[in-house]
C-alpha cells in the first residue's frame, strides 16, 4: 500500500516563496472551491462556478458559469485579486485575458490521482498564503485515505455510469471515476476504453457487470431507479437482477478532492452490502 503520509510530509519540507495574501477569490473547479473551505479561507471566496456544489455554502456565492467555459465579463464583475482555477478550467484564452488585464491566475493540477489531490492542496495553499493550513490538510487526508484503503475491499466487477447528455455513459481509464473504482479495489469492467463513451446495449450485457455505480443526478437524469434497472442491456446484468446499485454524491465520488477517504470508505461498505444481495 502506498504510503500518502509520506507524500504529503514531502511538501511540508519544501521552501517556496509566495505573492501577498489575496482577498478577492474566484474559484473555478469544485474540488478547488472545497479545498479553500477545507483551509478555513472561505472568507476570501467572492464568486465560483457551477461545479462548486460543496460546501453547500459554496453554492450561494456568486457563480460565473461553468468552470470549463469561464466568461472574463462574469469573473472580472467579481473584481477579483486572484482567480484559481483547475488546469481543466478553459478556454484556455480567457484565462490568459484575465491575466493580460491584471488578476492573478493560479492554474492547479487536477489529474485523477492522489498525487495531483496533494498538488492541488498545497497549490491552493500557497497561493492563499495559507501554507501551514495545506500541510495540515494534506497530512489529515493522507491519514484518511491510508485508514481507508485498509478497509477490507469487496472483490467485484463494476461499472460507473454517468448521465450528462441523455445517455448513460460508462467511465473508462484516465478518469476520476476508474480511479476510485481501482482505490475501493474494485474492477472496472471498463477499463479497456478511454475516458467516458456511451455503453450499448450489447456491450453493457456482455460486461455482465456485478455491481452498477451511479451519481445521484445522473440516477435522476435517468428517471430514477426502476427506469434505470429497466434499460435495454443494465436489464439483463446480473447487478440489475439482484438490485446491486451503489449511488453515490456526484462530486464526492468524481472530484477527487480532500473528501476523497469518504468516498472510498462509502464505496468500499456500500459494494459489500450490494454483493451481500
Amino acid at each position: 500500500m502506498k504510503t500518502w503520509m509520506a507524500i504529503a510530509l514531502g511538501w511540508a519540507m519544501a521552501a517556496c516563496a509566495h505573492a501577498a495574501s489575496p482577498e478577492r477569490v474566484v474559484t473555478l473547479g469544485g474540488s478547488v472551491t472545497e479545498i479553500v473551505y477545507r483551509l478555513g479561507q472561505e472568507k476570501k471566496l467572492v464568486g465560483d462556478d457551477l461545479s462548486s456544489l460543496y460546501p453547500e455554502a459554496a453554492t450561494k456565492l456568486p457563480r460565473v458559469g461553468y468552470y470549463r467555459a469561464v466568461p472574463v465579463e462574469g469573473v472580472l464583475a467579481l473584481k477579483p485579486d486572484l482567480v484559481l482555477a483547475s488546469e481543466q478550467a478553459g478556454p484556455p484564452e480567457a484565462l490568459k485575458r484575465l491575466g493580460e488585464v491584471g488578476v492573478r491566475v493560479v492554474t492547479l493540477s487536477d489529474q485523477p490521482s492522489v498525487e495531483s489531490l496533494m498538488d492541488r492542496i498545497h497549490g491552493v495553499a500557497e497561493a492563499l498564503d495559507a501554507q501551514a493550513e495545506g500541510e495540515r490538510l494534506a497530512a489529515s487526508v493522507a491519514q484518511d485515505l491510508e485508514r481507508a484503503e485498509a478497509l477490507p475491499a469487496t472483490r467485484a466487477r463494476a461499472v460507473l455510469l454517468v448521465n450528462r447528455t441523455g445517455t448513460p455513459q460508462g467511465a473508462g481509464a484516465g478518469t476520476a471515476a476508474n480511479e476510485v473504482l481501482r482505490l475501493a479495489g474494485l474492477e472496472n469492467a471498463l477499463a479497456g476504453q478511454q475516458g467516458y463513451k456511451p455503453v450499448s446495449a450489447e456491450a453493457m450485457g456482455a460486461l455482465a457487470p456485478d455491481i452498477i455505480v451511479i451519481t445521484q443526478t445522473s440516477l435522476q437524469a435517468t428517471g430514477g431507479m426502476e427506469a434505470l434497472l429497466r434499460l435495454p442491456g443494465i436489464a439483463s446484468t446480473p447487478a440489475a437482477a439482484r438490485r446491486r446499485v451503489v449511488v453515490m454524491d456526484d462530486l464526492l465520488i468524481l472530484g477527487m478532492g480532500p473528501r476523497l477517504p469518504q468516498a472510498l470508505t462509502e464505496l468500499k461498505q456500500e459494494a459489500a452490502r450490494a454483493m451481500a444481495r
